[in-house]
């Protein structure tokens, strides 16, 4: 039974290690001739790091063979194991369409070649026998220059069947010298109806406030509850939404302990901030979103009605979920239309 929506997933974080390291072995076996083993690798992919950057670097290595041909073998993985194991009706899945481009070409070339990223993306996400609801939300990049970014968001309007939202990634302490661009770009987005997120307060040196207003919901945001809670009462009048991934906080070193994200939810709630809990990187922490949900019980950093609060606010940020209600709701529907179908039947 499909019960939850998924807002914060990257592709190239999104490959479980078993079927990256198969894929390596089938085809890339340079990539891991370092590695004694499967348990090697393991260990080496899905290990905590010191920092964001040392953290991003992993996405290069998935980045570099998500490719025009490869790229529905991945999907379809992905989705399989989403649906089974996650119980997932609802998944956006987020990339830079720019980085599955082949290297060697000119950058108006690779421009040129996004689009095709973006259907076979989408076209791969359609599985009738794993029937999930997704959309794209394209990722701009602190690293890539205004054109390809801007060039991002354009792609993003002119495939709505596709993509629902953009979102800027990369490291958010590389914006800082280019606000007005991102201003830009988001003020763009907007004024071509799509969607905003934005990879913003992870870290303490990722705070932009010039930035707030222009995103819909905030991917991370964890520092506004933390260091800048002043923040939370217009976050609440604007309805925007927190991407909280708890588990990345610790892969990332930005937390030292996850009972830190208590301040987090508790603020939020408080200041009736929406909260939708997220993976951020299923494969590279080895994880999938119910163990987030259960981790977070565990650690008595929430109970379980704000769980169901959290899961409703999912849906209902969702970019792309086309029904008024979440799966329980419909189901719930479903079950007491067919008990009066009964009654009137035994009538």
């Amino acid at each position: 039974m499909a019960l939850y929506a998924e807002l914060h997933r990257h592709l190239g974080g999104s490959v479980v290690p078993r079927v990256l390291w198969r894929y390596f072995e089938r085809h890339s076996s340079k990539l891991i001739s370092r590695f004694a083993n499967y348990g090697d690798f393991e260990e080496f992919y899905t290990r905590p790091r010191n920092t964001l950057d040392e953290y991003l670097e992993l996405h290069t290595l998935v980045e570099s063979v998500q490719t025009v041909e490869t790229l529905p073998y991945f999907i379809y993985r992905l989705l399989r194991g989403a649906y089974i194991f996650e119980n997932l009706a609802y998944l956006e899945l987020r990339y830079t369409p720019y980085l599955r481009t082949p290297e060697h070409l000119s950058q108006s070339e690779r421009i040129d070649k996004m689009a095709e990223i973006v259907e076979v993306v989408g076209k791969a996400s359609k599985i009738s026998e794993y029937p999930i609801v997704t959309s794209q939300i394209l990722c701009m990049h602190s690293r890539l220059p205004y054109e390809v970014n801007k060039a991002i968001v354009d792609l993003g309007a002119q495939n709505k069947q596709y993509v629902c939202a953009v979102d800027v990634a990369g490291g958010d302490s590389y914006y800082g010298d280019r606000l007005e661009e991102w201003v830009e770009l988001y003020e763009y987005a907007l004024s071509l109806g799509i969607g905003t997120t934005g990879h913003l307060y992870e870290t303490t040196a990722g705070c932009y406030p010039e930035l707030l207003p222009y995103l819909m919901r905030i991917g991370h945001g964890i520092q506004i509850p933390l260091l800048h809670p002043e923040l939370l009462p217009d976050l609440a009048k604007r309805n925007q939404c927190l991407e909280i991934c708890p588990t990345t906080y610790l892969k990332t070193g930005t937390l030292e302990d996850i009972r830190q994200l208590k301040v987090v939810f508790d603020r939020c709630f408080d200041a009736g901030v929406d909260i939708a809990i997220c993976t951020d990187n299923a494969g590279l922490h080895n994880v999938r979103l119910p163990f987030e949900y259960e981790n977070l019980l565990t650690y008595d950093i929430i109970n379980f009605q704000q769980l169901q609060a959290c899961q409703d606010a999912a849906f209902r940020h969702a970019f792309a979920w086309p029904y008024g209600q979440r799966p329980v709701s419909l189901l719930n529907g479903l079950l007491n239309h067919e008990d009066s179908k009964l009654v009137a039947m035994q009538h």
